[in-house]
């Protein structure tokens, strides 16, 4: 892969964010829960999403952290379009279905 683009519906996204750490943050022991996901275009490696989880001991967090990274890979609208470079050399881009990489 030579980069990766990411679209949202940005009103929408925030929304699903937004209701994914309210949920997570009912748990025992949970803090605070905070998702942010960026768009725009990334080179491999670059950071797409911060999530994080504060709690009052870490057996509390870990499991958290988990399941508001499935959450938002699966419920969030953020679409992904990836770009190749195939053995000639020549640059191809494809929208990628979040289940295709799960």
């Amino acid at each position: 892969m030579k980069k990766l683009e990411l679209e949202a519906y940005e009103e929408k996204a925030n929304e699903v964010l937004g209701n994914i750490c309210n949920h997570l943050r009912k748990r025992k022991g949970v803090v605070d829960v905070q998702i942010h996901h960026f768009v725009g275009e990334f080179d491999v490696g670059e950071d797409l999403v911060y999530v994080a989880v504060a709690g009052t001991h870490r057996q509390n967090v870990f499991p958290v952290l988990e399941q508001a990274v499935e959450l938002y890979k699966r419920k969030v609208p953020i679409f992904k379009k990836e770009y190749t470079i195939n053995e000639e050399g020549v640059t191809k881009s494809r929208w990628v279905s979040e289940h295709e990489t799960l």
